[in-house]
């Protein structure tokens, strides 16, 4: 192990200028909450649950302000009650479109568990309730802008979906930069088409978020980024007040929207982990740029490569074969606080097309800010490594890889 040691050690070294423009970003991002936390008066009365309906709750109101706020947008639901990402973008989704809309993603496929949302048959999706679906593909990792043009001037396209993450494809993250050109370049298309962009993975990898750059609405979850470890449970969606309140009809009913909804195990973790999202964000993609440039100079395919800006937490390593893939995220999960002694193994999980493998000994059930790693059994075979509660979790954990890959030789 001493050989490893002093190999990361190295790897370390070499990326020290990166780690300094992570911790520069985190602390401008920790400004603009602070300040938020500070313009809303937070107090302990805020942290306080709430039964029944949760009239008048005064810490899930205040902690939709916030998000607003350090999102720069008009409006926020930031609730325990959405149950994971994909449930909060089908919550948007059937919140505003209506039979006869077009939703165009102009990223490619939509995640995995989005799919059957807005694809499937006789299941209640979009398509049951005559909605119409389109997508674009992505050129060499950037959007088809000729093609966008040409559909937005031909068709009548209600709403534009972006996915800013990856999912379990191959190509980078889509880089604010990139939001913000093609939202741009949309409204002077079509003024009128809403902008969507799946947030997952990628708040607080950037000093700005897509709603500051044109985006008219996101979504995401709080076991990922936001939540900063410490949330429980929940999802949020933020952006432009009129389609908040359209979302919110769906998360409870139109005639009540945002008024109700109680959480009675209280806020303060909501609060606490929100607070220091930042940090835990940079901790998460310093452990990932080691994994990239440690597994890169060890001869493994990763993405992002060495030395290379993150645009999102996550880190893909591609492996020769399903049994050195599966023996990575076992290995994860072995290096994990909890369950360290579980062996994950490939299974049909809800929502996927092929085996999924995962690998997540996490405080928070599958929070995948958490140091987690998982997978379909397809080729290439590419496991998909996010989070990190600390960044010394993930240097110990890739320590552990190396050694039982036998990669260091």
């Amino acid at each position: 192990m001493s050989n490893i040691n002093d190999f990361l050690s190295e790897c370390e070294d070499s990326l020290a200028k990166s780690f300094k423009l992570v911790d520069e970003t985190a602390f401008a991002n920790f400004k603009r909450i602070h300040a938020a936390f500070q313009n809303n008066r937070v107090a302990l009365r805020h942290f306080a649950g709430t039964t029944g309906y949760g009239y008048d709750d005064v810490g899930r109101e205040t902690l939709c302000k916030i998000f607003a706020e350090i999102f720069g947008c008009e409006k926020a639901i930031f609730s325990p009650n959405i149950v994971s990402g994909t449930h909060a973008i089908s919550i948007a989704l059937f919140g505003i479109l209506r039979p006869g809309d077009t939703l165009l993603s102009i990223s490619g496929d939509i995640y995995d568990t989005l799919q059957s949302v807005v694809c499937g048959e006789n299941i209640g999706s979009l398509k049951d309730f005559g909605v119409n679906f389109e997508q674009i593909e992505l050129r060499e990792n950037n959007f088809d802008v000729q093609a966008i043009e040409n559909t937005l001037k031909s068709k009548n396209i209600k709403m534009v979906i972006i996915q800013r993450s990856r999912g379990y494809c191959s190509r980078a993250p889509l880089t604010i930069a990139q939001i913000s050109e093609i939202c741009a370049k949309i409204k002077s298309l079509s003024p009128g088409t809403i902008v969507f962009v799946d947030n997952c993975y990628g708040e607080f990898v950037d000093t700005k978020e897509p709603t500051h750059v044109g985006a008219d609405l996101i979504a995401g979850s709080l076991i990922k980024n936001p939540g900063g470890g410490l949330a429980p449970t929940g999802g949020y969606i933020a952006g432009k007040e009129y389609l908040i309140n359209l979302a919110a009809g769906r998360l409870t009913a139109p005639s009540i929207g945002t008024e109700v909804g109680s959480y009675q195990s209280g806020y303060q973790y909501f609060y606490q982990g929100l607070y220091q999202a930042p940090h835990t964000v940079a901790q998460a993609i310093k452990g990932g740029m080691l994994f990239s440039y440690a597994l890169s100079e060890l001869g493994l395919n990763t993405l992002p490569k060495a030395n290379e800006p993150f645009h999102d937490i996550i880190c893909s390593v591609v492996f020769k074969n399903a049994e050195q893939l599966i023996e990575f995220c076992q290995t994860i999960q072995y290096a994990s606080p909890v369950d360290s002694y579980a062996t994950p193994m490939p299974w049909d999980m809800p929502g996927y097309n092929e085996q999924v493998i995962m690998a997540a000994g996490c405080f928070v059930q599958g929070a995948s800010i958490e140091l987690s790693c998982d997978s379909p059994i397809k080729a290439p075979y590419t496991a998909y490594l996010q989070g990190g509660l600390s960044y010394e979790h993930a240097k110990l954990a890739l320590a552990f890889c190396i050694e039982k890959l036998n990669l260091l030789k």
